[in-house]
């Protein structure tokens, strides 16, 4: 049966809970700054926790996704019209579309799963238990630490060759909690490791021992299915205060992908906890980002560690680190030449199967400055050679609400993005072990750095 001719109920059942936060009649506009004086307008604006900015880029000629709630509707359309800047609608009820990215077959299997609905938190643990009992000899479940509410911070170790000084390969899911189209793809691409019977996937799946993490937040991935679907950050209280006219709750959480401790506060983050890009009051303060800084660590003493991949949504890219450099400063990151030909090489290659186009650069480059990312410091701390952060579909048209329909089409593509992003890699030399004795260094380095992060 196709998946549009199945019946479809609501994702979380008839009972939410009383402070479910409702989007009826809330609008996204589309703002298209034409001239520098226009982009700083929109900078300004962006300060206004009355306007949720769904788009990072702001610069000319750029589509700029403003959600807006019924009671300002009036007050933000005459204030464009003031200074001249035309708005369009692009959403006209979010909560509609909310409804439809949350329906999924009345018929569903966790056993049958096949990435035509959005997953909550108990069903891809659910899930991840199950894979784990239908591989045992491959699958080791892992639990890398707790988060701020005491869930834990969960995924699946596939080996299936159990060498000595393996490659390894970590993938890091949901650090954004609203970014849904994340997890589902990282739960994909665990399932065609697994399953695939494609040649190039098996050579993937088998000669790297993969760590794989769908959602490395899962305090706030669960609060978007019970409370507020648009929610970032993690869920940490601790810095709870008022938002001016906004809801209070905007002040609680981290900015997890801001909380890292490479550059940490320096450019695209801010210390104001109304804020989306709230970095916390000092670098790693939040458990769920000294769980992962960690784990990688220990990851490095166990063999070479060639790959570490973060999802997100949206925008279509493949950010190379580091995210605060731009022109001849990217050459600063090692390997800069070699992740920009691999990531390249690996979108012509996902461009072939749809026709989607994804950017390649630096997050300064074609996104905005940022500090603090989990993938910058795993590349500048960690010194993991082969590191990006996708985003993935799509440039707009549904942002973070992304239709169930189209995960199958954004995983194929990605899984041939990263086949062909693969070859390039092991062509380049990247499978080599490290010598014995550099090994011995860096481990040393390692646990160094492991006694800091535990203080």
């Amino acid at each position: 049966m196709k998946f549009k001719e199945i019946l479809f109920v609501l994702a979380i059942g008839t009972a939410i809970n009383a402070e479910y936060v409702s989007y009826e009649n809330y609008k996204v506009y589309k703002v298209v700054p034409e001239t520098d004086n226009e982009v700083q307008i929109l900078l300004d604006l962006q300060k206004n926790v009355d306007y949720v900015f769904w788009s990072d880029i702001i610069a000319k000629d750029s589509d700029v996704k403003i959600m807006v709630a019924p009671k300002n509707q009036e007050e933000f359309e005459n204030y464009f019209k003031n200074v001249g800047i035309p708005t369009k609608v692009a959403i006209d009820n979010v909560q509609d579309a909310i409804d439809a990215q949350k329906r999924r077959p009345l018929d569903r299997n966790l056993n049958n799963y096949s990435w035509n609905y959005y997953l909550s938190l108990e069903e891809i643990n659910t899930w991840l238990d199950s894979i784990a009992q239908r591989f045992p000899d491959v699958v080791t479940p892992l639990i890398i630490g707790n988060s701020v509410e005491g869930r834990f911070i969960r995924g699946v170790k596939i080996d299936f060759k159990k060498q000595e000084n393996p490659v390894i390969g970590m993938l890091e899911g949901g650090i954004h909690a609203r970014e849904w189209i994340s997890p589902a793809t990282v739960t994909y691409i665990i399932n065609e490791f697994l399953t695939s019977t494609n040649s190039e996937v098996r050579n993937l799946a088998e000669n790297v021992v993969w760590h794989i993490f769908p959602v490395v937040n899962p305090d706030g991935y669960s609060y978007t299915f019970s409370d507020n679907r648009m929610w970032r950050k993690n869920r940490n209280t601790a810095n709870h205060t008022t938002c001016g006219s906004a809801s209070s709750d905007m002040s609680n959480g981290i900015d997890l992908n801001r909380n890292f401790g490479f550059m940490w506060m320096t450019v695209g983050a801010t210390l104001d906890a109304c804020q989306e890009t709230f970095a916390g009051p000092v670098e790693f303060s939040e458990p769920e980002s000294r769980a992962i800084a960690n784990y990688v660590l220990g990851l490095k003493n166990q063999g070479n560690m060639v790959y570490y991949f973060a999802f997100h949504s949206w925008s279509q890219m493949v950010l190379v680190p580091y995210s605060h450099v731009q022109g001849e400063e990217v050459l600063q990151a090692p390997h800069y030449a070699n992740m920009f030909e691999i990531a390249m090489r690996g979108m012509d290659k996902l461009r072939e199967k749809y026709g989607t186009v994804y950017r390649v650069g630096t997050s300064a480059e074609i996104l905005y400055a940022v500090s603090g990312s989990s993938f910058d410091w795993v590349k500048g701390v960690a010194e993991v050679p082969i590191v990006y952060l996708f985003e993935l579909r799509d440039v707009g048209e549904y942002g973070f609400l992304l239709p169930p329909e189209r995960i199958i089409l954004n995983n194929e593509e990605i899984m041939a993005g990263l086949l062909e992003m693969d070859k390039v890699t092991r062509g380049l030399g990247y499978y080599r072990v490290a010598s014995s004795a550099g090994r011995i260094f860096y481990s040393v380095v390692l646990c160094l750095m492991s006694l800091l992060l535990a203080m």
